[in-house]
């Protein structure tokens, strides 16, 4: 029995061999002595007894018995030599009795390097055993600006938690949402019971992934693993069957496929203007009216967001009235979401508009499950390929805000009441500033947050003496209050002097008339996995700035001329040399920052006064938002 064993395993390592010279690679095991990094440039960390994942032992520690293996640890010594024969034997042991011995190995970048043990492994990895136990030494190289070495420490930090060593992470941040998404605190300890629960909800989603082509993407299991909990719960994974996970998984492998791109948003600056061929418009199309449901997170009553997305709904009725039918849904939440989009679909809606981040989630699920209907979520810079997600370049008339008050702004003191630290927000605080500062070089802006707990801002207001504030940007209709839009304060007394507008109405018109037209299915190409996200501005018509009567007529004719000059792209707000709070952000005079530098800005321009906050220092309701689409601090 050993010895067929050991013929069978020594052609498994020929062929390894063999394929390896071909492709250029060392043929045999490396060795982690060649490539460890300087003594005292790392530290060394016993870790005692530990079930080592045998996927996860990839080389030998000492070059004494590397030349014995193929790369993929099988062996490649004839079967006529003394160690064929303790490898048969070894096998023989495995077979009857199991082998019981730990290895002796070490760590280093959570890969497993064979001190004592190799003919051990060797057999153990031809048998298919899925961990192998092992006394390890953990190496901890010095901490560096390199990906992989801030994805270890925050391995090490998770690892400290949950030992857990066989689960990887391609991106920064995923240990701690893996924390978040099984819900436990950031330094919560697992019990015993939880990390057997996660151990078998892990194993399940692995096997199913690897059989359905998982090896072949280009991101780790532990990847897609944690995208597909972050989608349908953690919770709910564990209870669904072993078919259902399989359906599961099959219906949301584009998002698996979405993982693997680099820039995994498509952004279309613009509509799509691009024409049917002529033949198709002299034949009569039959098209089916379109049911629409727009989901609101508050009321058009109360929530000035909501408001203009109401407006745009009842544009879309005006519009098309033969055409079109619309419905809404107001006072969602994450807790009612799912039965209302169930709700909606349930009503014959084949088109829905879900009109805040948070609901971006539950979207997803929707159009999984129902890939009939076209389902958009009102967000920016999220990457999902079953949905579309839309937004506005608000920053375009942020910065024409940003000039009206360093031109009016006697003392050149400006305030800017901002809501969420999101993608696009910091865009837009950062265009308002530098508007002002264009105006006028000493123009400083306050910023404070609507949203931060414990903060009287319009005391904040009256100290740093602001003479102009960039409040909430429409008026709603259950509230009479005239602060909104750009205000300016002088002995008590308001004038409103501009308010931005977002046009969802236009945008709306213009993303239903692709669907008519049939110029919808062009935004989608069928060789990209990466996510639609719309994203028009000045030019397209859907932001705009008006301007009140109470502006002087130079201001209003310095308002046409820049509104004029962004809408022909001639000019871009974040175009030549930029400075921030901590300094340059962009030396090149030539250079316009890119769409995804925009959106995803984690910094504040020199002349803003204040900060981008945390999390934790925001109110609860903030939080959904917050945790969809949240600013994430770059490094450097």
């Amino acid at each position: 029995m050993g010895s067929e064993d050991y013929s069978r395993a020594y052609r498994l390592g020929k062929k390894d061999y063999q394929a390896r010279m071909l492709r250029g690679v060392r043929p045999t095991l490396q060795v982690l002595d060649d490539f460890m990094p300087e003594k005292g440039s790392y530290s060394e960390m016993p870790l005692g007894l530990v079930q080592i994942p045998a996927d996860q032992i990839v080389r030998t520690k000492t070059v004494g018995r590397s030349n014995s293996f193929s790369g993929n640890f099988m062996p490649i010594l004839r079967e006529t030599t003394e160690f064929a024969s303790k490898w048969a034997s070894l096998s023989t042991s495995h077979v009857e009795e199991g082998i019981r011995e730990p290895i002796k190995a070490y760590e280093y970048m959570n890969k497993f390097y064979v001190e004592e043990g190799n003919k051990r492994v060797s057999v153990m990895k031809y048998f298919g055993v899925v961990s192998i136990p092992g006394n390890v030494t953990r190496i901890i190289p010095k901490r560096t600006e390199e990906k992989e070495n801030k994805i270890y420490y925050e391995f090490l930090d998770f690892y400290r938690c949950a030992p857990i060593n066989y689960i990887w992470f391609t991106q920064e941040g995923s240990f701690a949402k893996l924390q978040e998404a099984v819900g436990k605190g950031p330094e919560e300890e697992w019990t015993k019971d939880e990390l057997l629960k996660f151990s078998s909800i892990y194993s399940r989603f692995s096997g199913e992934y690897e059989t359905q082509g998982g090896g072949k993407l280009r991101i780790t299991t532990g990847d897609a693993f944690l995208a597909f909990i972050t989608l349908y719960g953690y919770e709910a994974i564990d209870e669904k069957t072993t078919s259902d996970l399989k359906e599961l998984m099959t219906k949301s492998w584009e998002e698996f496929e979405l993982l693997q791109e680099d820039q995994v948003v498509d952004l279309k600056m613009k509509p799509n203007e691009e024409k049917k061929p002529l033949l198709s418009l002299l034949l009569p199309l039959s098209i089916p009216k379109l049911k629409i449901a727009f989901i609101y997170e508050k009321t058009p009553g109360t929530s000035a967001w909501a408001y203009a997305h109401e407006l745009g709904r009842l544009h879309l009725e005006q519009t098309f009235s033969e055409e079109v039918q619309t419905v809404s849904y107001e006072n969602a939440t994450l807790e009612n979401i799912e039965a209302i989009l169930d709700e909606a679909i349930g009503s014959g809606c084949n088109l829905i508009f879900t009109t805040t981040p948070s609901f971006v989630q539950a979207s997803v699920k929707a159009a999984i499950a129902n890939p009939e209907i076209r389902i958009l979520n009102c967000s920016l810079n999220t990457s999902h390929r079953y949905i579309r997600t839309y937004y506005s370049r608000m920053h375009e008339a942020k910065f024409l805000m940003g000039a009206i008050a360093g031109a009016m702004a006697e003392n050149n003191r400006m305030t800017y009441i901002a809501d969420y630290p999101i993608c696009g927000s910091i865009a837009n605080i950062n265009a308002f500033a530098l508007g002002a500062k264009m105006i006028n070089p000493r123009a400083e802006v306050f910023l404070e947050w609507s949203t931060l707990k414990d903060v009287d801002i319009d005391e904040k207001i009256r100290s740093n003496k602001s003479s102009c504030v960039s409040g909430r940007d429409m008026v709603i209709p259950e509230d009479a209050s005239r602060f909104f839009g750009l205000y300016h304060m002088e002995g008590g007394w308001l004038r409103n002097l501009a308010m931005p507008l977002w046009h969802w109405g236009k945008f709306y018109e213009r993303l239903i008339r692709t669907i008519m037209d049939g110029t919808w299915k062009y935004d989608d190409n069928p060789a990209s996995t990466k996510a639609i996200n719309y994203w028009w501005g000045m030019s397209s018509g859907v932001i705009d700035v008006i301007c009140s009567q109470n502006l002087p007529i130079g201001t209003k004719r310095l308002v046409e001329l820049l509104r004029a000059t962004i809408s022909s792209d001639i000019f871009n707000p974040f175009s030549g040399i930029l400075y921030s709070q901590t300094g340059i952000v962009q030396g090149e005079p030539d250079r316009i920052l890119s769409p995804e530098e925009i959106m995803t800005m984690d910094w504040l321009a020199e002349n803003v006064i204040g900060s981008i906050p945390k999390k934790e220092e925001l109110k609860e309701e903030a939080k959904p938002v917050i945790e969809q689409q949240g600013v994430q601090k770059k490094e450097g």
